[in-house]
């Protein structure tokens, strides 16, 4: 989507042992999905602040069926087209009536106003605008979720996951409990966003006296080169083709958790490693549009849908296998906070 920059972005540092959430010994090991939930737009051109269709939203309730037949709830993460379109938020109040989705945020600052900055690759990174464009147009959309669901949200994940150093001391003042914008152990400095390789699959705690839990999309390095981890796949991404031959050789992968252009097969053994590294909460995560054919490149028709789903079913048979549970967003700040949340409180993270 358009030029990429030439600058580099925000390098958050590896959380410091102290930070790290120490889940009770009942939480056990856990998953969770969340749902960037968000406008349609076309993934291979330059971004426009006129793209907010919302019509795959039509579909959502089947998704949420989908995923609640293998009782695993859902936290979308709303951006400003989604929370604006009445209904949208209608079909979004009925599915979190379950009793365990929820409802967060999610920033896509070129459809988000105020519109102060220019349209480009690196604004299109929430975390570089000036501080108080940031945290403007958090306000805005914060504003209008609450305004759209009765409730203030409390878990955040900035659009193409664009957080920069003024970002969490913005979220603590807005009232936001959890964030969800770090991919662990992705690099997008090259288009001038964050640089997360020291960032680990550990939750852990950040922002202004640690008020905020970090919960990372969890990232997994598989095959037999996989001990090299981050650096020996930085050192491939300078090689031509470097990256796709050692994966074809199962040599190195790096595996997030989502259907979107993660084979299966990669998943599974991605699942097995995470759990066996001592991995406690693994955040697996996609795109709202993904569930209506024809919006992202990782669902172009019935078929792909049909496969989307199916590497569902058999990710959530394997973690069903390895006792590993589904947590809604109440259960994980009930166990990351040490405190079950006041009715109030709980009703502020949105469905919860």
């Amino acid at each position: 989507m358009g030029d990429r920059h030439s600058g580099t972005g925000y390098r958050p540092p590896a959380p410091l042992p102290a930070t790290l959430v120490q889940w009770p010994e009942s939480f056990g090991t856990r998953f969770t999905v969340f749902v960037d939930t968000e406008e349609e737009f076309d993934w291979s051109t330059s971004f426009s602040r006129d793209a907010r269709g919302t019509g795959h939203m039509a579909a959502m309730p089947e998704a949420h069926a989908r995923f609640a037949a293998h009782g695993v709830p859902l936290t979308w993460l709303v951006d400003h087209p989604i929370a604006t379109c009445q209904r949208s938020a209608e079909i979004l109040r009925r599915l979190i009536e379950d009793g365990r989705s929820a409802v967060g945020t999610q920033l896509h600052p070129w459809v988000n106003p105020p519109f102060e900055e220019e349209v480009s690759l690196r604004n299109s990174f929430a975390g570089n605008l000036p501080a108080g464009l940031e945290e403007a147009k958090l306000a805005v959309l914060t504003d209008a979720i609450a305004s759209a669901f009765g409730r203030r949200p409390l878990i955040y994940r900035a659009g193409r996951y664009g957080v920069g150093p003024n970002t969490f001391a913005a979220l603590a003042r807005l009232g936001y409990r959890a964030d969800s914008s770090m991919r662990a152990r992705y690099d997008y400095s090259p288009d001038g966003g964050p640089d997360f390789a020291a960032i680990p699959n550990h939750v852990f705690r950040t922002g202004p006296d640690g008020s905020i839990v970090e919960l990372p999309l969890t990232t997994v390095f598989t095959g037999a080169l996989r001990r090299g981890g981050a650096s020996l796949h930085r050192r491939l991404g300078s090689l031509p083709r470097g990256r796709g031959i050692a994966a074809r050789l199962h040599l190195l992968s790096r595996v997030a958790l989502t259907p979107e252009d993660m084979p299966l097969d990669d998943a599974l053994e991605a699942v097995r490693i995470a759990v066996g590294e001592g991995v406690r909460v693994l955040n697996f995560s996609f795109h709202s549009p993904s569930v209506e054919p024809g919006h992202t490149p990782y669902v172009r028709d019935v078929a792909d849908l049909a496969a989307f789903y199916r590497w569902w079913d058999a990710v959530f048979a394997l973690l069903a296998r390895l006792d590993v549970a589904p947590a809604s967003l109440a259960e994980l700040l009930d166990a990351a906070c040490g405190a079950a949340p006041s009715s109030a409180t709980a009703a502020g993270a949105g469905g919860l």
